[in-house]
């Protein structure tokens, strides 16, 4: 065998494996979102950390594309298009309508709604768990990277690793517990914070 169809032979092999493990990847994350994404919803606790974040832990409330987080700074709806952010030491609530990335910071499983379009997937076993390695296509994608660890048994997700511009954040989830939640969670409620300060950023 010549020296060209030696390496035309090695970059063939390497397409079939790298093939086979972006499809082994979207296996994996299909079962997780649809043990994360149920209909009725579910909750979980997480801690979260990044240069631009800081350090927080809470509780989140997830039901398809939407969201409620709570940490003792900050609460943060998402009724699936516009985003409330109250921050208790200013008594503010900031209104938006975020991208992904903004979205991805206060909700680990953002992941779930994105991997099949845009993303070159990789996976590895660690221990007990996968790791998925999420590339993005397109370099102006507002979340360019990220590393999601689930567990092999349960298929639940226990941190996500995303790379925002340059900074890398951290989210850490524990306590995944399927729970029908009310659509009415999702979207912040003036009444319940009659002398907050509204700034609508949209």
């Amino acid at each position: 065998m010549n020296k060209i169809a030696l390496i035309s032979l090695m970059m063939l092999i390497t397409l079939c494996v790298s093939a086979q493990n972006a499809a082994q990847a979207v296996k994996i994350l299909d079962k997780t979102a649809s043990v994360v994404g149920r209909k009725g919803g579910a909750s979980a606790n997480f801690s979260v950390s990044g240069k631009s974040l800081g350090a927080a832990s809470g509780t989140i409330a997830i039901k398809g594309n939407k969201f409620y987080a709570h940490t003792p700074k900050t609460t943060v709806w998402f009724n699936g298009k516009t985003q409330w952010t109250y921050m208790n030491t200013t008594n503010e609530v900031n209104v938006t309508n975020p991208n992904e990335a903004k979205q991805a910071q206060m909700n680990p499983y953002k992941f779930i709604t994105i991997y099949k379009t845009g993303y070159d997937l990789s996976m590895k076993s660690v221990g007990s768990s996968y790791q998925i390695h999420m590339t993005a296509q397109n370099k102006q994608r507002s979340l360019q990277e990220l590393y999601i660890t689930i567990n092999k048994k349960s298929y639940n997700p226990t941190s996500v690793r995303m790379l925002q511009g340059k900074n890398w954040t951290t989210i850490n989830i524990s306590n995944f517990k399927a729970k029908n939640q009310s659509n009415n969670i999702f979207s912040f409620n003036s009444k319940d914070y009659p002398k907050a300060e509204i700034i609508d950023l949209r």
